[in-house]
């Protein structure tokens, strides 16, 4: 079973009461290749196979036999040969020999399972004294590690396979786009088909069908790349020949090809539930509060102690731990909630600034329906900050949904190794240790939740600026996965609300209009937070600025997505630290009074607030519609305004004036083509940095720390998907930044910051 990588019909985010939210974007396939872990295997004779040898050679091996505990031997083809000379024996000296088969015990595998994750490629001394210390001959000891190896390459083969799967499917959906743009292309004016019968074309046709022509032979190329070696099909390696069940799916690892069993996965789950209970509970000595900050800080060594945890700093020394805890009160009733944790398109969305990519891999167990519980399911997730600077975190997991009580849930992930063992090492470098959320119900359609976050993450290189908000925790951590839960669902409240009051709903007369200019602020900002991540869906480029930032850029081709502008879109981004806090700088970038002050493409001329809807409490929180004025035209200007306890966003684009007084008056807004430009405000994670210029002037201790500040720019550089990215283009949005970003340190008074 593969991961299913279509876009499944899921009901509206707001339309629905179930919290169902559009599924945005395609996730990498988790697609991993199934391997028979508990299988013995030792080579008899042959060269170095194609997962690579002490050697080095890229030759495959002549004769191989396996030992497997599912399968049974393996019949070798000089087995089948010695059968046919069966009526020779009279000269037996000729006859080959049956070979031995040689069935390693338990501790061998584990022995040398663990030298194989520190070094693939032993070398004849390790192979000597590991063969020594196991009673085996360097012989077999090189073989099982060359068997190893062809094993894990077949994994990575099938898993690159689904990829180009992937592929050949997106250029196929492109070609059909491109084939009816072809087919019903008319006149603007006139409304009559452009495509001429007599064979002429016009120059776009001719554009599109030599672009077509470019598409059929890369689709051909991938179909012949799939049919080679398909992603369901078992592996052409000696290491899984005679194994049936080489054939299943290659997340199917819980029927037992890992060797672990469905029974496993739940002692696992169930023992990080009580795990998580622990923690979600427990106080001192297992959590200190830090005097400094006032956050909860993990007693490590009281954890290891009290849950018998192995050090794993021997094991992994180049590994960091994370632990956060918060609580917390959501405006959202309990089985709401619980719903939008288990279906992966509502987690998604529901955490945009958070997860640019989720899926579900696999259903271990579905629960009890309708409520999901007792329901298991492996996940996979990538998890981003809103700045290209900060690498992505790519986790699996297993989450587990159960009914504590009549009044309680919890929700747990953990990650497990065994399944780890079978994905590609790049990306496992991040775990969970068991992390979820307690959910009570209160009174009112009201929960408390507490959140335990606990990660075990590879050490990497992170940009000097976020390198203490990272490595504190607090960019993954406990606070801001509530503190975006709880903006979300007042962000729900409020829109489902008929009882807005006439201050918090100016210039849109009926409710309806109202919901659709919130439907369609929130589609914006969920585009904005896609554009501007670290995720693998964009290639970022560096371009130095005039004025010294660096700024990323990368480009992307719309052909057929509605909710964007047909074309060419550059996005460019730049990230820089100023000493001022969170609060007023985003107060300064969401004040229309002030927009004249840093937006360039304002011209100068007056900024006015058609309508502003509040979405929260905060009344930072707002949507509004602003119209710029110039000379010659007057710009409508549609922005989103976000804030919580951990990061503010100001999102804004601007919109078509004829199109945004549709919205107004109710009309759907699916189809409005938009492109988010827009700023994400983190605080420096340095609580106590002086000199900071601070809105909360009632307060003298300065205390509030500086700004993280991202600043983002998408601009259609060419409407014809056709086109290629110009250094014109490039040097137009560098300067739109370069001078944005200038005018913003002027106006706050912090040049040399």
């Amino acid at each position: 079973m593969g991961v299913d990588m279509s876009n499944p019909p899921t009901k509206d985010f707001f339309a629905s009461p179930a919290l169902s939210l559009s599924l945005a974007g395609i996730f990498r396939d988790a697609g991993a290749a199934a391997a028979a872990a508990a299988a013995s295997v030792e080579v008899e004779e042959g060269d170095e196979g194609s997962g690579g040898g002490e050697g080095g050679s890229g030759k495959r091996e002549e004769t191989v036999e396996i030992s497997s505990e599912n399968s049974g031997p393996a019949r070798s083809e000089d087995d089948l040969l010695e059968h046919d000379d069966d009526e020779d024996d009279e000269d037996k000296t000729k006859k080959k020999k049956r070979k031995k088969y040689h069935r390693h015990t338990a501790d061998q595998i584990r022995e040398m399972e663990a030298l194989f994750k520190e070094s693939p490629h032993p070398d004849e001394k390790q192979r000597q004294q590991l063969g020594k210390h196991l009673g085996l001959a360097p012989r077999q000891v090189k073989f099982w590690f060359q068997n190893r190896r062809t094993q894990i390459k077949a994994i990575q083969e099938r898993h690159e396979n689904s990829l180009l799967k992937q592929e050949l499917e997106k250029l196929q959906e492109e070609n059909k786009a491109r084939r009816e743009t072809i087919n019903n292309a008319c006149c603007p004016n006139c409304g009559t088909a452009t495509t001429s019968k007599d064979g002429s074309m016009t120059t776009e046709e001719q554009q599109l069908r030599i672009e077509n022509a470019k598409l059929k032979a890369e689709v051909q190329k991938l179909r012949t790349a799939i049919w080679k070696n398909p992603p369901g099909a078992a592996s052409t390696s000696s290491c899984s020949a005679g194994n049936d069940q080489e054939n299943r799916s290659s997340f199917g690892f819980y029927t037992g090809i890992f060797g672990l069993e469905e029974s496993r996965i739940m002692e696992i789950v169930n023992q990080a539930m009580e795990e998580l209970k622990k923690m979600a509970t427990a106080g001192e000595p297992l959590w200190l509060r830090s005097f400094e900050t006032g956050r909860e800080i993990l007693n490590y060594d009281e954890y290891v102690k009290e849950f018998s945890v192995e050090n794993s700093s021997n094991a992994r020394p180049k590994r960091s731990i994370e632990a956060s805890r918060e609580t917390g009160v959501i405006f959202v009733d309990l089985p709401r909630l619980v719903q939008s944790f288990m279906d992966v398109n509502q987690w998604k969305e529901m955490f945009p600034c958070i997860i640019s990519k989720a899926a579900t891999v696999d259903v271990i167990c579905h629960g009890e329906a309708p409520n999901k519980n007792g329901a298991v399911q492996l996940m996979f997730a990538e998890q981003q900050m809103l700045t290209p600077l900060v690498p992505t975190r790519e986790v699996y997991f297993v989450r587990y949904c159960k009914q504590l009580s009549a009044e309680q849930w919890a929700i747990v992930d953990v990650s497990i190794d065994k399944v780890e063992e079978n994905i590609e090492a790049s990306l496992v470098k991040c775990r969970k240790r068991p992390s979820g959320c307690i959910i009570e119900d209160k009174s009112n359609g009201h929960c408390k939740v507490i959140w335990v976050e606990h990660l075990e993450c590879q050490k990497n290189i992170v940009h000097t600026m976020y390198r203490t908000v990272v490595s504190s925790g607090l960019a993954f951590g406990a606070r801001h996965w509530m503190a975006t839960l709880q903006l979300q669902c007042e962000r729900l409240v409020f829109f489902m609300a008929t009882n807005i009051p006439t201050k918090d709903s100016t210039g849109v007369a009926t409710l309806a209009g109202r919901k659709s200019i919130l439907k369609l602020a929130q589609r914006m900002t969920w585009s904005f937070c896609h554009a501007i991540g670290a995720s693998s869906y964009h290639t970022w480029n560096k371009v130095p600025s005039k004025t010294g930032e660096d700024i990323r850029v990368s480009s992307r081709k719309n052909l057929n997505d509605p909710s964007e502008p047909l074309g060419v879109i550059v996005c460019a981004v730049s990230s820089i630290w100023l000493p001022v806090s969170p609060n007023l700088l985003f107060d300064f970038l969401r004040d229309e009074a002030r927009r004249i002050e840093w937006d360039i493409m304002s011209n100068g001329g007056p900024v006015q607030s058609i309508a502003n809807l509040a979405k929260g409490q905060d009344r930072g929180n707002a949507v509004t519609i602003q119209t710029v004025k110039s000379k010659e035209n007057s710009i409508w200007v549609l922005q989103d305004c976000c804030t919580n306890a951990f990061e503010s966003m100001v999102v804004f684009a601007p919109v078509d004036i004829s199109g945004m007084q549709s919205v107004i008056t109710g009309c759907e807004s699916s189809n409005m083509a938009i492109l988010p430009s827009g700023f994400s405000i983190l605080p420096d994670g340095l609580e106590s940095r002086p000199l900071v210029i601070t809105s909360r002037h009632e307060k003298s201790d300065d205390t509030e720390g500086g700004s993280l500040l991202t600043i983002a720019f998408q601009i259609l550089t060419n409407t014809s998907p056709t086109a290629t990215l110009t250094m014109e283009s490039v040097e137009s949005v560098n300067t739109l930044i370069s001078c944005t970003l200038r005018n913003i340190k002027t106006s706050l008074q912090c040049e040399d910051g």
